[in-house]
C-alpha cells in the first residue's frame, strides 16, 4: 500500500496531513517575517525555552502544549526586553535563556515517569500522533495569527523594513516588535507538533528563505513560502511512510533539498544572464580600412 492509498484508507493520516498543512501556513507566513526581519536567533531562543514549559506542564499533570504556549509567550517578552536592553550582551543573554529553557525542560522530563513515550515526541516530532483536538486548536491558533497580521499589516511592515522611519511617524515600534515576537512564539508552538522542537527552526526558515529567492514582494513571499512548506510536508510524509523513517526529519531534509536546488538554480540563472550580457556588450570589430592606391 502506497502513501496515497493509505491516506484514503486511514483517518489518522488525513488528520496528520491537515495538521501539517496548518503548520505550513504558520511556517510560511511567520517564517517570512523571521527571515526578512533577521530575528532567527531570537526565534531560536524562544523555541528552545518551549521545552521547559512542556516539561513543567507534564510534571504538573497539565497539557504540555498549554505549557509550551505560556513558556513561548514569556520567552518572547524576555527576548524582546533583552534585545532592547542587552546591548553588546544581547547574544549572550539570549543564548543563556536558550540553554536555561532546555535545562529546565530536561530536568522536568527526567522527573516525570513515562516521558520516553510522550515528551520525546515533542523533541523529535510525531505528526502522525496528532489528535483531532490538537488539530482544532491549531486551526483556531492559525486563524488568530492571520487575523492579527491582517489587522496590524501596515504598521508591522513599516516597522519591519524601516524601524527608524516608523518611529518618526509615531508608530509604537516597541509594542509592534513585542507583538511580532509573541506571534513567532505561538507559531513555534504550532510547528512543534509537525517536526518537533529540535527541527522547528528549519521549518520556520527554509521555506521562507526559498521563497525569498523567487520573489521580492513580501506578500508573494508569504504565499510562496506557505506553498513550499505545504509541498515539503506532503512529500516528507510520503517519503517517511514509504521508507519507515521519522516524519519530522524527512520533512526538514525535503525543505533543505528544495532550498539548495532553488539556490543552485538561481545562481545558474544569474551566471547565464551575466554571460549573455557580457556577450552582447562586447565591442564590434572595427571596420576594415580600404587602401586606395593611386592608379
Amino acid at each position: 500500500m502506497n502513501f496515497f492509498e493509505a491516506l484514503w484508507t486511514h483517518e489518522f493520516l488525513r488528520v496528520a496531513l491537515f495538521a501539517g498543512l496548518l503548520a505550513a501556513v504558520a511556517a510560511g507566513v511567520i517564517g517570512t517575517l523571521v527571515v526578512v526581519k533577521r530575528i532567527t536567533f531570537m526565534a531560536g531562543g524562544i523555541a528552545h525555552t518551549v521545552l521547559g514549559g512542556m516539561g513543567l506542564a507534564h510534571w504538573w499533570d497539565a497539557d504540555p502544549l498549554a505549557g509550551a504556549a505560556v513558556a513561548a509567550v514569556v520567552a518572547a517578552l524576555l527576548v524582546g526586553w533583552i534585545a532592547r536592553r542587552g546591548g553588546e550582551r544581547e547574544d549572550m543573554l539570549i543564548g543563556a535563556l536558550w540553554a536555561i529553557g532546555m535545562a529546565v525542560g530536561i530536568i522536568a522530563i527526567s522527573q516525570t515517569p513515562g516521558y520516553n513515550t510522550d515528551l520525546m515526541s515533542y523533541l523529535l516530532g510525531n505528526l502522525l500522533m496528532v489528535s483531532n483536538q490538537h488539530v482544532l486548536a491549531m486551526a483556531w491558533l492559525v486563524g488568530l495569527l492571520l487575523v492579527a497580521l491582517l489587522v496590524a499589516w501596515r504598521p508591522l511592515i513599516a516597522t519591519t523594513f524601516d524601524e527608524e522611519f516608523a518611529r518618526l511617524r509615531g508608530l509604537p515600534t516597541l509594542a509592534i516588535e513585542m507583538a511580532l515576537l509573541v506571534i513567532v512564539a505561538l507559531a513555534v508552538v504550532l510547528l512543534v507538533q509537525a517536526v518537533g522542537l529540535v527541527l522547528v527552526m528549519a521549518l520556520l526558515t527554509l521555506p521562507a528563505a526559498t521563497a525569498l529567492l523567487l520573489s521580492g514582494s513580501i506578500g508573494w513571499i508569504m504565499v510562496l513560502a506557505a506553498a513550499i512548506a505545504a509541498g515539503q510536508i506532503v512529500l516528507g510524509m510520503g517519503l517517511a511512510f514509504e521508507t519507515n523513517t521519522p516524519t519530522g526529519a524527512v520533512i526538514v531534509l525535503c525543505g533543505a533539498t528544495v532550498y539548495t536546488l532553488t539556490l543552485l538554480g538561481n545562481s545558474l540563472r544569474q551566471r547565464l544572464a551575466k554571460s549573455s550580457l557580457s556577450a552582447s556588450a562586447q565591442p564590434l570589430s572595427p571596420p576594415q580600412e580600404f587602401n586606395h592606391e593611386p592608379q
